[in-house]
């Protein structure tokens, strides 16, 4: 029975909630691949990828049995993976010994291939490779559809992607010469609304109700980053309480293609076209070897928690008494756990906070001299309040350097341009020349100067920002003795070179830098009238505390000041002093760091790295993040956690009624599980939701990369992120979450936010108590329930180190 209407939208939805979106490359954060599978179990998954993709969720057997060989991966880990797996699949569908599990891993896992579209079947019958054409044709026109100012000629944009692509596709003469006669034709008589055109092509291909939601999934996934870009304005649509069909419109697309093939070649392959809608509409059900591998990841995924275990185990660093002589409150990014322990180290009088690097300020910010409106905030969230950089004094150089800029680009354009691009090499290259001398030898351009300080528009009220500075700080568990200057630092990256800076920057800022930020809190707790009415509110700020701002540069692990915003000269010895600690702190950070890089001795080779412009990895971002830790500094100050954990301040005793808990759970604790799950998509299936190599990369349209010269936009990170070109630079493992806060305002606050409790139910994330000690107590075991963690293994570990 073909499918009906109603069952059409149900499909059609379906498809669209199970891509992820994909950001520009000027404000790229990390994204969970596996976004619309939250309520599946990762062998659910991995089943269904392989079905749709050819691909697993999980790693090859070859890397879980060398984990296994060397002793990474223990019995102790494997049984405790079986027991839990028992619980989900039961006992036939699941080994009785761990013996079983260990010869499984020692054979190959079967050979698996995705469910061909019509596309595959019709180069399979033709010789002519289809998909290819299908990715290349589509994505020539999707680069100039969604370019955002890098094309010279643009098609126009105002049109929905559906009639625009059509216009395009009606006098695109490339699939006829290949060999597909009438397509053109065939797009300038298709329905001109994108729901109707999936219709007609549903019941053309004869798809059933069971079998379209899995096939209008297929297709999309097929389009890589294309559909995640289209994905993307759906989210912000929806963001803003609106709603945007261009991701639909791909499905149109696409599905056009399949029912002009299927028309064309439909005599040669009709009954195994017949078989795959079949077995299309069967409900995915994961193998015996599919649920072996998920066995052994879950088994890895536990060895990284003993070692997680191991650090928490270890005694913490005795707190000097009586005041602070500074306070730095850092992103809770993992990079940062590195320069925090270093910062610590330096003199026992320092103390470090770990807070979301947006700092609690939702601001839409303009820049100095930009023209774009910058969402300096989770993805997650709307933006609150409104900022810009300088006040009326800068409004003439404003719009002076704004000029300059648009001069500039247009100087650009013209070098770019068709008619002059070559003249102009033979008459400018000269000049160039210091230019290139300068970049190739990494040689560094004049400090330029930070931008004037950020300031809130008119908007945000004294007593909001009252209340706003008074729900920071207890966020921060930062509420009494102050010390004389407290850092706000945000994060950011210096590179050349380099699409994917902003992958680098601050992912709690929207894929900005965190400086901004910074500034405004800092800015906003200097103020006198912010001051007095926090001390209403309960929370005395001494009068010789200073908040100066600051910028960790995590490529060099060189932090900035903002001490001029200030004003304040009582500050100045202290300012002097932390300017000497940062930089000491900064070479101990280097150093370790160092260690991590091929072919990089010391710490100023870590520097060198962010001005060389060949460089494919100036840092390692957030690779290997393992834990998310939300507890008192005091309880994991001194444990070396190696930059694997992102790090929350947070007083479970200074929290009535938890609201703080359930701020962490729901808002940072989900950005990581982002983070962490994008990194682990791009290991474990890298041609799905990786973005291939570096080295063959090309910027599309100002917003995203194609390897070569076109065909699919590719999403996730590339190899160089994750692999140091011997072995992986990130464990596929999936993210601890360690919480020092009772069970039950845990258990409570899952109760209530299914769309959360369904990661940790389906083990996309873990869950820990931690103990008054900053041990792990006890893992959340699903729906709602627990058990007592056992360390006895990890004491078996401390003993044999």
């Amino acid at each position: 029975m073909t499918v009906t209407k109603t069952k059409l939208k149900t499909a059609t939805e379906h498809a669209v909630r199970a891509i992820p979106p994909l950001w520009p490359l000027s404000s790229s954060v990390a994204v969970n691949p596996f976004l619309g599978q939250a309520e599946q179990s990762l062998a659910q998954v991995s089943a269904q990828l392989t079905r749709l993709a050819g691909t697993a969720a999980t790693m090859p057997r070859d890397w879980y049995r060398k984990q296994i060989d060397d002793g990474t991966i223990i019995d102790a880990d494997l049984q405790a993976a079986l027991d839990g797996k028992r619980k989900v699949h039961g006992k036939a569908a699941v080994p009785a010994e761990v013996e079983a599990v260990r010869a499984a891993l020692g054979e190959d896992a079967p050979a698996t291939e995705a469910l061909p579209t019509v596309a595959d079947l019709a180069a399979e019958v033709s010789g002519i490779d289809w998909p290819s054409l299908i990715a290349e044709r589509i994505g020539t026109w999707a680069a100039s559809y969604f370019d955002t100012g890098q094309a010279l000629w643009q098609p126009d944009q105002t049109s929905d992607a559906f009639d625009n692509w059509r216009t395009f596709a009606s006098r695109d003469l490339t699939p006829e010469i290949i060999g597909l006669s009438g397509f053109a034709s065939h797009v300038d008589r298709s329905p001109d609304e994108a729901e109707r055109a999936i219709a007609a092509a549903a019941k053309d291909l004869r798809l059933t109700n069971d079998a379209s939601p899995s096939y209008f999934h297929q297709l999309l996934l097929g389009l890589g980053g294309w559909s995640q870009a289209a994905r993307y304005k759906l989210w912000e649509a929806e963001l803003a309480g609106d709603t945007d069909g261009t991701i639909v419109d791909f499905l149109a697309i696409r599905i056009i293609w399949e029912q002009a093939l299927y028309n064309h070649y439909k005599p040669q392959f009709d009954e195994l076209w017949l078989e795959t809608i079949a077995a299309h509409a069967e409900p995915v059900e994961p193998t015996a070897a599919q649920i072996i591998d998920t066995i052994a990841q879950d088994a890895a995924d536990r060895a990284g928690q003993r070692k997680i275990a191991e650090a928490l185990d270890a005694p913490a660093e005795e707190l000097a008494e009586g005041r602070p002589a500074m306070q730095a409150a850092f992103c809770i990014d993992v990079r940062s756990e590195v320069f925090r322990r270093a910062l610590e180290s330096v003199d026992p009088s320092i103390r470090t906070l770990g807070f979301a690097g947006f700092f609690g300020l939702t601001a839409a910010h303009r820049s100095f001299a930009s023209d774009v409106v910058e969402k300096r905030l989770p993805v997650l969230l709307k933006s609150g309040v409104s900022s810009r950089s300088g006040n009326e004094i800068h409004k003439d150089a404003d719009i002076a350097k704004r000029f300059a800029h648009r001069a500039k680009r247009a100087w650009g354009r013209f070098k770019l341009a068709a008619v002059s691009s070559f003249a102009f090499v033979e008459a400018t290259g000269p000049v160039y020349v210091v230019k290139l001398l300068r970049d190739a030898l990494g040689k560094e351009d004049k400090a330029a100067k930070p931008e004037p300080q950020p300031h809130f528009d008119d908007g945000f009220a004294l007593a909001d920002r009252i209340a706003a500075a008074g729900t920071i700080l207890r966020a921060m568990s930062l509420t009494e003795n102050f010390a004389p200057l407290v850092l706000v630092a945000g994060h950011g990256a210096n590179t050349v070179n380099n699409p994917y800076a902003s992958t680098l920057h601050c992912g709690a800022c929207g894929g900005f830098s965190g400086e901004v930020n910074a500034r405004l809190l800092a800015g906003m707790l200097n103020e006198a009238a912010v001051r007095d009415g926090l001390a209403a509110d309960g929370i005395q700020i001494p009068d010789d505390t200073t908040f100066v701002a600051a910028l960790h540069d995590t490529t060099t692990d060189a932090v900035k000041l903002y001490d001029r915003d200030t004003g304040t000269a009582g500050a100045a010895p202290h300012i002097a002093k932390a300017k000497d600690w940062l930089g000491a702190a900064g070479s101990v950070a280097r150093m370790e760091r160092a260690l991590r890089f091929p072919n990089t001795p010391s710490g100023d080779d870590v520097t060198a790295r962010s001005r060389d412009w060949s460089e494919t990895r100036p840092e390692w971002a957030l690779a290997n993040c393992q834990a998310f830790i939300a507890a008192p500094r005091a309880n994991t100050r001194g444990k070396n956690l190696k930059g694997r954990a992102f790090l929350h301040d947070y007083d479970h005793k200074k929290d009535e009624g938890y609201g703080i808990l359930e701020l962490i759970i729901t808002a940072p604790v989900v950005v990581a599980s982002w983070i962490s799950l994008q990194y682990y998509g791009s290991v474990v299936a890298p041609n799905l939701f990786g973005s291939g190599s570096k080295l063959l990369h090309n910027v599309t349209g100002g917003f995203g990369v194609v390897e070569g010269n076109g065909g699919l936009l590719r999403s996730g990170l590339p190899l160089q992120s994750v692999h140091d070109g011997t072995g992986y630079a990130h464990d596929p493992l999936r993210l601890s979450v360690c919480l020092q806060a009772p069970k039950a305002a845990i258990t409570d606050i899952l109760s209530r936010h299914d769309n959360v409790r369904a990661l940790f139910d389906n083990n996309w994330l873990h869950l820990f108590t931690l103990d008054d000690e900053g041990r792990m107590k006890e893992r959340y075991a699903g729906n709602l329930k627990w058990e007592k963690v056992d360390h006895s293994t990890v004491e078996d570990m401390l003993l044999a180190a």
